[in-house]
Parts: C-alpha cells; sequence; structure tokens
C-alpha cells in the first residue's frame, strides 16, 4: 500500500526573494497525516496559515502567489515542485517574509537538503486522482490538456523567438528520479531588456545572474552556461509540477502544456476540482487497489 511521507527532520533556508527582494527564512517541518502542505507566515501578527491549495491561489503573475486574509506569500512554486517531486505529502513550511526564496532559481536547493534530512513513512494512504476523462484549457496558442493515462507523464513545449531557445520540448514520466535528475536543477530564465523593465515596475528585485539565466538578444549571459542544452523547457516543466502540486493530490494521468505558464496551470486545476473528469483512488479498499497500476510516481526516491 502507498503511504503518506513527511520529512525526517525539519529544514531551514535562507535567501532572497526574486520579486521584493527582501531576506527571507523559511522552516519546513514535518507534519502529521493528512495535514496537507500548509504555509505560514510567522512575520505578522497574528501568524497566518494557507493550505497549498488551488483554492487559495490570488496571483499568477510572474510566479504563484497563495493568500489568505489579506496575507500572501509568493513565489510557491519551485518548492512546491520539490516537495511534490521527492513524495512529501505533508510539511508545515514557516516564512518569515513576503515570498520563498528563489535561492539559484531551481528547485535543486530545496531537493538536496529534503534529500539530505530523508522521509518519514506514515501510516495513512495517499490520496490519488485518476484521470478518467480530458479536460482542457486553451487561450489563442497556448494550451493545457491532462488527459487519462494509466502511466503519469508530463508533456511540455515551448516556442520562444530567442536563438538559443525556439522550439523545445521534453516528455517526462512523473516520479521523484525523474524529477530529480532531469528537472529539479532547471533554472528561471528571463531576457535582459525584460528584466530592465520589470524592475522599473518595482519586480524582481532580487533578480540577478546567481539567480536565473539571463539572455541578451545573441545568447546566455551567465559565465557557466547552460545546465542542461534544453534548460528552458526544462525548467518550464519544473514549474508545471510545482503547480500541479496545489491539487493536494497525486494524478494519474498526463498532463500537456504547450506555451503555458502559472495562469493556465491555475486555470487547469480549478476545471479538475469543479468539473468531473475523474475519482479520487481510495487505497483502503484492497478490490480497488491493484498493485501494478500504481506507478513508482507515488513511491518517494530519497536514495
Amino acid at each position: 500500500m502507498q503511504m503518506q511521507n513527511t520529512l525526517k527532520k525539519q529544514v531551514h533556508f535562507q535567501g532572497v526573494g526574486l520579486h521584493t527582494g527582501s531576506q527571507v527564512t523559511v522552516t519546513v517541518k514535518p507534519a502529521l497525516e493528512n495535514h496537507g502542505i500548509v504555509f505560514m507566515r510567522t512575520d505578522v501578527e497574528p501568524s497566518v496559515r494557507i493550505p497549498a491549495l488551488s483554492s487559495y491561489i490570488v496571483d499568477t503573475t510572474l510566479s504563484t502567489t497563495i493568500g489568505k486574509d489579506g496575507v500572501t506569500i509568493a513565489t510557491i512554486e519551485h518548492l512546491m515542485a520539490a516537495l511534490w517531486g521527492l513524495g512529501v505529502d505533508n510539511a508545515l513550511v514557516e516564512v518569515e517574509g513576503p515570498e520563498i526564496p528563489i535561492m539559484d532559481g531551481s528547485s535543486y536547493p530545496f531537493v538536496k537538503q529534503f534529500k539530505r534530512r530523508g522521509l518519514h513513512k506514515q501510516s495513512v494512504h495517499r490520496k490519488i486522482f485518476v484521470v478518467t476523462e480530458p479536460i482542457s484549457v486553451i487561450d489563442g496558442d497556448r494550451y493545457c490538456y491532462l488527459l487519462s493515462q494509466k502511466i503519469p507523464k508530463l508533456t511540455c513545449s515551448i516556442d520562444f523567438a530567442h536563438p538559443v531557445i525556439g522550439k523545445q520540448k521534453c516528455e517526462i514520466k512523473i516520479d521523484a528520479k525523474s524529477f530529480v535528475t532531469r528537472l529539479a536543477k532547471a533554472r528561471t530564465f528571463g531576457h535582459l531588456k525584460d528584466v530592465e523593465m520589470l524592475r522599473q515596475k518595482g519586480l524582481i528585485a532580487g533578480g540577478s545572474l546567481d539567480s536565473a539565466i539571463v539572455l541578451d538578444d545573441q545568447g546566455v549571459m551567465n559565465p557557466e552556461g547552460l545546465r542542461y542544452p534544453d534548460e528552458f523547457v526544462r525548467h518550464k516543466a519544473l514549474d508545471a509540477f510545482g503547480d500541479m502540486a496545489l491539487s493536494g493530490m497525486r494524478i494519474l494521468g498526463h498532463l500537456v502544456t504547450h506555451k503555458a505558464g502559472h495562469e493556465l496551470h491555475y486555470r487547469l486545476m480549478r476545471k479538475l476540482m469543479t468539473e468531473k473528469c475523474g475519482y479520487v483512488l481510495d487505497l483502503t479498499r484492497q478490490e480497488q487497489f491493484q498493485e501494478e497500476l500504481i506507478p513508482s510516481f507515488i513511491q518517494p526516491t530519497i536514495a
């Protein structure tokens, strides 16, 4: 049977918020069964707890922001991808600041520390949503589909008018090993001229070559270059991982995205929550459970 997991020990992170430039401290703590992933702003009085669920998303401009009672936490997607990708079901994320630190622009700094601490298997079964009917969100030539599929997969494609990017596509099985080896180190990216424009609007105050891939008209400005030849599409897939985690469940299906972003991911998650497109698998009922139908992404991989 596939059980829920939490961290064995708490983990601390410190860094700069991408959009605010604020110094932020984050502590990720183990949590009990069925707690889910819950964020808590500890720098406000009283502290505010915000569940990491799509119903609490309040903004998708350049990042995913959740909020409650007027209190928000921004840029949660890379941390959520790390938790969901490794198989952490329950955790309390205490945040002293308005957003999650950008770190190096990827999920890897979080993944590295979570792997170091390890996971604790718990005594309650996971929620697994089995997609039986396709749902989609389409906006011009941009789209997200969620299709029925026995092996959970993610297919992501992008098309940027830049000589280093162009058209890129990646297809990945949704499991912990694939996430760690193929997606976790992929960094966020932006064009230099857009960076300057966004800073004039008071955004990405904490952005730098240490926290993102920056492009000029000719190529990559980062001295170390790219971590993967197709790092751009891999990061878009990483973002999709992080946003899908806000379903609060494991999803047995095939997510297909093209030129998508946080806003389209959000709209797809809302459809998942409101339209009849599948069912939650009850692993406590033996007659519904067949081990071979529950793929490896349900199993956490910390090795």
